[in-house]
């Protein structure tokens, strides 16, 4: 005979007794991988490399910005798929507000997790383009400000939800900030058209496309190979905060048997105690 393991997700599944009839099982991941993360990894990976051949050695330098436009492959499509990302978690923040379901919320922050990784690589590639474009890597301009600025929301946004673990209204609390900190996504887009920026404006709309051949071919690479990194992280964040809960839940229901546990020993404990001392005064 072998023992049940001590943790129930240890065996990729949660058991749900009742007295009212069978066990019957809620199946969990039992990794933050699956077939299909690996079939979506294994695209991303050589979308990837092709972006690299074409990005770094196939495709020509720009007219203007030399070597240095080759950035673009990285930095156009990275911040297009944060905008994606902080999307999918304003929807999921209010979808959550609406239908309280756990699914919405943690697909808004792990989404927002994503976002803020591409942000980051997108302020990166920024400042590295900024530098022999325009003499400096940094300046207080409107893009760039603005995006700052969203990068700094969602990262208190993730803070907020790391402070309210465990509080009943931290999957309320997220969803409102969610929402709020997605009203700069617009801003951050429009932001070189509402004001007179130093950075360029828009490279690619349905009205004029300032790139074409080998070079807008590349760039449609690039945001085929992001989308998938995107779509690679999410699968694996969502299932590890799916993964995280559930610890946290089977580590609450420890903690509450325990102490049940000793508070009846206590009570068995104390009559049993007192019994002698009772039979001496009498």
């Amino acid at each position: 005979m072998t023992s049940a393991p001590a943790n129930p997700l240890a065996s990729g599944s949660q058991p749900d007794q009742t007295d009212a009839g069978p066990t019957t099982e809620r199946r969990a991941p039992e990794g933050t991988g699956s077939r299909g993360s690996r079939i979506v990894g294994t695209l991303a990976l050589l979308s990837l490399a092709a972006t690299a051949l074409y990005g770094l050695v196939l495709s020509p330098p720009d007219a203007n910005q030399g070597n240095a436009a080759r950035l673009l492959y990285i930095h156009v499509p990275t911040a297009t798929v944060a905008y994606l990302a902080f999307g999918v978690t304003a929807v999921g923040s209010a979808m959550y507000l609406w239908k309280r379901t756990e699914f919405w919320d943690l697909l808004a922050g792990a989404s927002a997790e994503v976002g803020v990784v591409f942000t980051g690589i997108c302020l990166l590639t920024g400042m590295l383009w900024g530098r022999p474009i325009w003499g400096v890597y940094w300046v207080w301009d409107a893009r760039l400000t603005t995006t700052l600025l969203l990068f700094v929301l969602f990262l208190g946004y993730l803070a907020l939800r790391r402070v309210l673990v465990g509080s009943p209204s931290r999957a309320k609390w997220s969803a409102v900030a969610g929402i709020v900190a997605a009203i700069d996504i617009p801003i951050v887009h429009y932001s070189t058209s509402w004001w007179n920026t130093l950075h360029q404006g828009t490279t690619i709309s349905p009205q004029k496309t300032q790139m074409g051949g080998l070079m807008l071919f590349t760039l449609g690479l690039g945001f085929l190979s992001f989308l998938l990194v995107y779509w690679w992280l999410m699968i694996h964040r969502f299932r590890l905060q799916y993964l995280e809960t559930r610890l946290d839940e089977v580590g609450l229901d420890a903690a509450i048997a325990e102490r049940r546990a000793e508070a009846g020993r206590a009570g068995a404990s104390g009559p049993t105690a007192a019994g002698p001392e009772l039979a001496e005064v009498r």
